[in-house]
């Protein structure tokens, strides 16, 4: 069955069409223009099916979102140092996390206030954190990281660190901070310590 002369579109070929139509949206308008009658029309759908997948433009715009972080999907090596691959997996956060996005971020807030969410909300929505994970397995099983030291709060503090450099600066990580971040924040807090000689 086809409408205006169009196959009609169900399921994950649908959403994939409204996905692609709210992130054009985004990227030409801008958030505060985001209306789901716009991105139906864009989609060649209707308001309705959108509302009945994402209750509002928060929703769409972070489902839009989650899927251009899964199409720049960071995957870290195995490169034998914690710090080389924490390092590495910075630079790739900040090469994903173009200007565009972080004002989309600064944007929503309003939105978030008026839903009871939060970034931190998004963020779990977006970022599945499966290649930190892994960097740290892999420290672990080498024996660079002590697991009794690493509590979710400092396990979580190099990506919190360079969310917040980005947010505040609408800049790339520059080395500097990527480096501070690793050699003097986060290793001297979960790298195992040397038993001292003591006389």
């Amino acid at each position: 069955m086809s409408v205006s002369g169009r196959t009609r579109r169900r399921g994950a070929a649908l959403e994939e069409a409204i996905l692609e139509a709210a992130w054009a949206e985004i990227t030409e308008r801008g958030y505060e223009e985001l209306t789901l009658e716009n991105v139906a029309r864009r989609a060649g759908t209707s308001r309705p099916v959108l509302h009945r997948r994402w209750p509002g433009r928060t929703a769409l715009a972070t489902a839009a979102l989650a899927r251009q972080f899964a199409r720049a999907n960071i995957v870290i090596p195995d490169l034998g140092s914690l710090r080389e691959e924490l390092c590495l997996l910075l630079r790739c956060m900040s090469d994903r996390a173009g200007s565009r996005d972080l004002q989309l971020f600064f944007d929503m807030q309003k939105d978030l206030v008026a839903e009871r969410s939060s970034f931190a909300d998004i963020r779990a929505r977006i970022v599945d954190g499966s290649q930190f994970h892994a960097v740290l397995g892999r420290a672990i099983e080498r024996g660079e990281i002590d697991p009794a030291r690493l509590t979710p709060r400092i396990a979580s503090l190099p990506l919190d660190l360079a969310r917040h450099e980005m947010l505040m600066t609408f800049r790339p990580l520059p080395e500097d901070a990527i480096r501070e971040i690793v050699d003097d924040i986060f290793l001297p807090l979960v790298c195992r310590r040397e038993p001292s000689s003591g006389a």
